[in-house]
């Protein structure tokens, strides 16, 4: 979707021209169909991948003899359900699709229809009646929305080179975003990489009118007061909600699958799958030649078990083809390499469906980071039977201390959990997230860039979403800040990007806001436990899957990057990384990142996530930055 309201007034004519200008810069988020609508106020663009009501439900809609109009990005899930209670009320329909539940559901409920809507979303309403715009975003975040203010116009869009392709918003680098990017290897929102160009965060509700602009948050994630139960009965509870979140995300007119990765999440989705169709399941999985990163013969087991109609791809070490494609499509810095494998993945879904359910919030909601869950889970433990002024000393003493190898005896290797004693639990939460430590931080940033950024640093953007969480004990705040943090702008942005990148919807039965909802109630130690996390996903596994997947270790969605900085990738990193005429070489010190690039070839250190983010960075910077006629 894209847009803009002057609430001056522009010229007609103009407002087309830009406006389709816009919408054709994001033809690849929806093929089929474009449309648009434009009076003396506002202007709205739409493309479309049809998927329900192929055959009509075209945008922009509009109600009223046209004095209210809707663009709308995404699915509403329970849409029949809502249609029913809205004709019940009188409302009658044109159509058979979700976009006219949302239009009538405004007219019916003001903007608090968003609270009854299950599904993924980004929309905007322009209400004529009383000349206000309209923005909202789903629970988490699954759809993308930005938005820019200038006086009194005011421009939004799916992705922002809409924005920039409409030249309605200014291309000034945000320094603190670029803080957060090269700390944690993503912009966490409200921000986005260009001054004054904003996300609109997710559950939020963005009403603008002349002369006012009022934002609300209509959803809000408890962990507050857990359900004491078994895991016999919580599995019991979770079995049929799982099952539905499936099922209403079947409805399609157009051919439907999955990935497959040969985890527990997307494994468990299809086998709901599996259950409820009337025929074999698609699923895609990919590989690497490399063993530890290879998944497909798990994948291809579990595929057997479900008796799916599965599809294998090996991926060959050819990133450098497809890395500048990934920048584009993410329109602001990304770090995020499993980018590649999404890619891929995708790429290889798209000539087989249109649609594809994943396995993406699992590990958020039921516990799977456990490399950082559990040992947060103990400091806090230490912290809580130790006074912070004994901690802070004797533990900031050890930390500064202790050697930092990474040849040192695992068990040993303790630098990390001293330091993290020292501080508070918000803090020690940040500093397991953050890729880049603070001392390093220090020593990479030039003078003027410290000086420029006045004290900020990128734990403000996280520290709150732990601070502020309502839950008992440490790791349902870690679980809450990773929701509304990491998932939403790192993981569920990557997911976008690289499936639209292809025409590909995909949608996600672990993020219905039910089953965050209900995983959030379940006690800690249903979720983790010495053994390893996601303990009532396990249990739910052990009711449908082969044995062999239960005890399998979390290998995530990855790829070698380390390797491959070192070989194929050598010659474009090095091309970027050491490249005196990129922006970065301004706010970085250059002997600094020569030190860290020769540390990473000799293998003394592996730097490949901060390297790896640089080198994205360049990338963005040629695709993104650069003028138009040399793109």
């Amino acid at each position: 979707i894209t847009g803009f309201v002057d609430f001056d007034g522009h010229a007609r004519d103009r407002a087309h021209a830009l406006v389709k200008r816009m919408t054709d810069s994001i033809i690849h988020r929806g093929p089929d169909e474009g449309g648009s609508y434009v009076d003396d106020f506002v202007a709205l663009g739409h493309r479309r991948l049809s998927i329900i009501d192929v055959s009509s439900g075209q945008q922009p809609m509009g109600a009223l003899d046209g004095k209210v109009q809707i663009v709308f990005n995404g699915e509403i899930y329970n849409f029949v359900e809502l249609r029913a209670a809205l004709e019940a009320r009188g409302h009658r329909f044109k159509t058979q699709c979700d976009t006219e539940v949302i239009l009538l559901g405004y007219l019916e409920w003001g903007e608090h229809c968003v609270e009854r809507l299950n599904g993924m979303f980004a929309f905007a309403i322009w209400d004529a009646r009383s000349r206000r715009l309209v923005l909202a975003r789903d629970r988490v975040g699954k759809k993308p929305l930005y938005y820019y203010r200038k006086g009194s116009l005011v421009a939004f869009a799916s992705e922002l080179k809409a924005l920039r392709a409409g030249g309605l918003c200014q291309e000034a680098i945000d320094p603190e975003a670029l803080d957060c990017y090269f700390s944690l290897g993503y912009i966490p929102a409200p921000r986005t990489i260009y001054k004054g160009v904003r996300k609109l965060r997710a559950a939020r509700c963005l009403t603008i009118s002349g002369t006012n602009e009022s934002e609300r948050q209509y959803w809000q994630l408890s962990f507050a007061d857990p359900v004491a139960r078994s895991l016999e009965e919580a599995t019991e509870e979770f079995e049929p909600l799982l099952d539905d979140s499936v099922k209403c995300r079947l409805m399609s007119e157009v051919p439907l699958g999955a990935f497959l990765s040969g985890g527990i999440d997307s494994s468990l989705v299809v086998s709901s799958m599996a259950r409820l169709l009337q025929r074999p399941a698609i699923t895609n999985s990919i590989g690497f030649e490399e063993e530890q990163f290879n998944e497909l013969p798990v994948a291809a087991a579990i595929a057997a078990h479900l008796r799916t109609e599965h599809h294998e791809h090996v991926v060959k070490p050819k990133a450098a083809d497809v890395l500048e494609r990934i920048a584009w499509h993410f329109d602001e810095p990304l770090a995020d390499s499993s980018a590649v494998p999404t890619w891929y993945v995708c790429e290889m879904a798209k000539r087989t469906v249109t649609v594809a359910l994943s396995g993406d919030g699992g590990d958020e909601s039921f516990g799977g980071y456990t490399f950082r869950y559990l040992p947060h889970m103990l400091e806090a433990k230490i912290r809580a039977a130790i006074p912070a002024s004994v901690r802070h000393v004797v533990f900031g003493a050890l930390g500064t201390l202790w050697p930092g190898s990474a040849k040192l005896p695992k068990p040993l290797r303790l630098k990390t959990i001293f330091e993290n004693l020292s501080k508070g639990d918000a803090e020690a939460f940040y500093c397991d997230l953050a890729f880049l430590r603070n001392d390093t931080r220090d020593a990479l940033y030039s003078p003027d860039f410290i000086s420029e950024l006045r004290g900020f640093t990128p734990m403000e953007t996280v520290q709150p979403y732990y601070s502020q969480s309502d839950a008992p004990d440490a790791l349902g705040r870690s679980q809450h800040a990773d929701i509304h943090s990491y998932m939403t702008d790192d993981v569920l942005v990557k997911v976008d990007r690289m499936s639209m990148a292809h025409s590909l919807e995909v949608r996600s039965p672990l993020l219905d806001h039910r089953i965050i909802e209900f995983a959030a109630k379940l006690p800690a130690g249903l979720k983790v436990n010495a053994r390893g996390g996601k303990r009532l996903l396990r249990a739910m596994a052990a009711r449908r899957l082969p044995a062999e997947i239960l005890n399998r270790p979390k290998r995530g969605f990855s790829i070698p990057a380390a390797r491959w900085l070192r070989n194929e990738l050598r010659p474009l990193a090095e091309s970027i990384i050491l490249d005196r005429n990129r922006f970065f070489s301004n706010v970085l010190n250059e002997a600094k990142i020569r030190q860290m690039w020769r540390e990473h070839l000799s293998e003394a250190r592996d730097h490949s996530v901060f390297l790896w983010g640089l080198m994205m960075l360049g990338l963005w910077e040629s695709k993104c930055l650069a003028p138009a006629s040399t793109r």
